[in-house]
């Protein structure tokens, strides 16, 4: 009796814990729905949209070899054209992401045709050691500060279009 009164009580300060640290990582965002997301790979620049307004700018870290569209796994770079937010991962390597729907059956089909997967998995994510890194440094992905990525995670909703242009 005693042990499982020792757990319950480990077990309660571990949920009192996780849901103080959720506080700062999950926010809540009332402002104008984002209605797109553009991502100006040669910029180094992700604004989030309502129709034309601007309501966000960050900087961005993308793929390793940035420069041209992602074809096949382990390529380093970041896709490019138009997709869709389709999940969140609130439990990410890398603080919280926001899923992209690559590839498309293009992008299957391209990388098929080489013999080759596309390759997949590819968010907007923050940075799970947020110290000073080199610039280009994902596998593929859009990467921001953690804080950055808490506001992103709230303000985008699934089914938002991502437009990335080289």
């Amino acid at each position: 009796m005693m042990n499982r009164r020792i757990f319950g009580l480990g077990a309660m300060a571990g949920l009192a814990a996780t849901l103080s640290g959720c506080a700062s990582k999950f926010k809540t965002y009332r402002g104008p729905e984002v209605t797109s997301i553009v991502v100006n790979k040669s910029a180094r620049r992700m604004y989030l949209l309502h129709h034309t307004e601007v309501l966000k700018e960050y900087h961005v870290d993308l793929g390793f070899a940035p420069v041209g569209h992602k074809q096949v796994e382990g390529d380093g770079k970041t896709p490019e054209g138009t997709y869709l937010i389709d999940r969140k991962n609130p439990n990410s390597q890398f603080h919280l992401s926001v899923g992209i729907d690559y590839p498309n059956d293009r992008d299957r089909a391209f990388a098929a045709a080489l013999g080759k997967s596309p390759g997949g998995d590819i968010f907007i994510h923050g940075d799970a050691k947020p110290k000073k890194r080199r610039r280009d440094w994902t596998a593929g992905c859009i990467a921001v500060k953690n804080r950055e990525i808490e506001d992103i995670y709230a303000m985008v909703n699934l089914g938002t279009p991502i437009t990335l242009r080289a």
